[in-house]
């Protein structure tokens, strides 16, 4: 039995377009969030409030923020990176804050310069400002399913950062496979690690399609009954520390497949490819998305 509902978390915004080298207007980036919630989006990361220095595509961030025509039924999250970051989010009034942490030790040190317990501790601060504002912390545990760095990565790994955001009082657990290396098998062990410590509602998979397992991924998810999973409008993004590392799956295909399900996610994907060609065109190639492709085509007369 499948979940008759599946609840995306797009996150082109943030996660899509911080990887892009070319600079994105505010004005292309404020867009492409109207664009997603007019096609029925519910839940957008809109962009990360992290040091300019590391990640200049996101110096924007506030002005992004202040640019929106929000709705009352959407939800826009950022990523914080430390306290300081959190600091800045706030006035813009976010609805969620986004933390995370590694589930390699080697991927830790590589990413952030500390291990996994220290970077983790790092986000108890900034939890328990969130939650003192009224806001909810979703966190999202990398290189779930492999490591550039380290090679495999174990359920009992990904189990320990699990209990540690658990225990810092993060609300929301994202599992995500970073460099795209997760087969169903090992995605459902992993999962089952997160389900133990957080109700099915607060879990969620993020994937990658580096190999092209990323929809039987959310398959495989789907079969535990998990029902929230992030996705990447035009299947924008990668990882700059995971060398060869692809994109976010589409959101048009993940919607396409789950149309095809009969499972209810509340986009039409119509408009949904209409803003993955908007953002595409405005980095000057064409959608990675094939659902997208395939639709585009075929108005073509």
């Amino acid at each position: 039995m499948l979940p008759n509902r599946v609840t995306i978390v797009d996150v082109g915004p943030r996660d899509g377009l911080q990887n892009e080298k070319q600079t994105v207007s505010t004005a292309h980036k404020v867009e492409l969030v109207h664009r997603l919630q007019a096609a029925g989006l519910r839940e957008i990361e809109v962009t990360s409030f992290v040091s300019p220095k590391w990640v200049p595509q996101m110096a924007d961030n506030a002005k992004v923020m202040s640019g929106l025509r929000r709705q009352a039924n959407v939800r826009y999250s950022v990523l914080v990176p430390n306290m300081k970051g959190l600091e800045a989010a706030l006035p813009t009034e976010p609805d969620e804050v986004v933390v995370f942490g590694a589930a390699s030790e080697a991927f830790s040190q590589r990413n952030i310069n500390c291990g996994i317990a220290e970077s983790i501790e790092r986000f108890r601060p900034v939890v328990a400002a969130a939650h003192d504002s009224n806001l909810k912390v979703r966190g999202a545990i990398s290189c779930s399913l492999g490591c550039p760095y380290q090679g495999a990565v174990s359920p009992d790994e990904v189990e320990r950062v699990v209990m540690l955001m658990k225990g810092i009082g993060v609300d929301h657990c994202g599992v995500a496979d970073t460099i795209g290396v997760g087969t169903p098998k090992r995605v459902q062990a992993a999962m089952e690690r997160a389900l133990k410590h957080y109700p099915l509602h607060e879990v969620s998979g993020h994937f990658h399609d580096t190999y092209g397992q990323a929809l039987a991924n959310i398959y495989a998810c789907l079969a535990m009954g998990i029902h929230t999973f992030d996705a990447s409008i035009a299947g924008l993004g990668g990882c700059p520390y995971a060398k060869g590392a692809t994109g976010n799956v589409a959101t048009e295909d993940v919607v396409f497949m789950l149309n095809g399900l009969d499972v209810e996610t509340g986009v039409d994907l119509d408009t949904l490819v209409d803003a993955g060609a908007f953002i595409s065109e405005a980095l000057g190639r064409p959608p990675v998305s094939r659902a997208g492709k395939a639709l585009l085509a075929k108005r073509v007369p």
